[in-house]
């Protein structure tokens, strides 16, 4: 668990010193043309806080692999939604923004369902992936692909909707893969559909989530990508890898993912840290 809220923390506050980052790149002045993007990019990572945001999204990842390990993927999926409360908070320290009495609510909401969620929380399922599963993971990242490139076609918060939901399946395959992958050796990874099923799920889901941003509402992209992460990855770790609770505290858990997840959509507005006063 620790590993987990560890991943959270790296993740949120990532978020906001990227985001501090690509503004001071914008006040250098406009970039025009069609390298525009390009342009700006090169102007980010030549801010410290851009390079410190993309080295805690590396230990973020490394961290999230150690919970996956450890832990139900339900805990881990809960936790790393709960990165947008500690966006929030960070936010509101470094950028000014102003929570509203709602907003700081759903932060206590979301470290209450974490909390729940940690008394509640078994250990890692103790069933091996079968190689249908495997495979099936494979599919859902391929899966992933149509569906950007479908709902990329939508209009407007249906757009996002769609493209939000597509990121969140593609880091849920990322979740249940690290869970398929028992040997580290060359050979083996090569040999496992999952390793093909991360690497396609993970570079898809940054894809999707990054025009989803670009092209549509922050909060309804946000919303998709939370509720594709966590729920259906969560339902895979139950039935099909033998992720558990403690005894007696089934009720527990579901009760604490149900909330911390209901917190994380109320402050989907912070999946894309905001301009600093709104």
């Amino acid at each position: 668990m620790v590993c987990a809220l560890g991943a959270a923390l790296c993740f949120g506050t990532a978020t906001v010193l990227q985001a501090m980052a690509a503004r001071a790149a914008a006040a250098q002045g406009p970039a025009t043309g069609p390298a525009k993007e390009a342009t700006l990019l090169l102007r980010a990572l030549r801010q410290w806080r851009f390079l410190a945001g993309l080295a805690l999204d590396g230990l973020g990842f490394l961290l999230q692999i150690a919970a996956l390990r450890s832990i139900p993927i339900y805990t881990v999926g809960a936790a790393l939604a709960s990165s947008l409360a500690v966006t929030a908070v960070v936010a509101a320290r470094l950028l000014k923004v102003r929570l509203s009495g709602g907003e700081w609510a759903a932060v206590g909401v979301v470290c209450a369902g974490l909390a729940m969620l940690g008394l509640a929380s078994g250990t890692e399922g103790d069933r091996g992936g079968s190689a249908a599963l495997e495979w099936a993971m494979l599919g859902t990242a391929v899966a992933v692909l149509v569906l950007g490139l479908a709902g990329g076609r939508l209009p407007g918060r249906a757009r996002a909707l769609a493209l939000g939901l597509g990121a969140g399946f593609g880091f849920g395959v990322v979740e249940v893969a690290v869970r398929l992958i028992d040997s580290l050796a060359p050979s083996a990874l090569v040999a496992n559909p999952a390793t093909y099923a991360l690497l396609l799920g993970g570079g898809a889901a940054f894809l999707l989530l990054t025009s989803a941003l670009q092209r549509g509402s922050v909060a309804t992209a946000t919303a998709g990508m939370v509720i594709g992460e966590t729920i259906g990855p969560a339902a895979v770790g139950v039935v099909w890898l033998g992720d558990g609770t403690r005894e007696g505290l089934a009720w527990l858990a579901v009760l604490g993912f149900l909330v911390g997840v209901a917190g994380a959509l109320a402050l989907a507005r912070f999946g894309e840290a905001p301009a600093e006063g709104t």
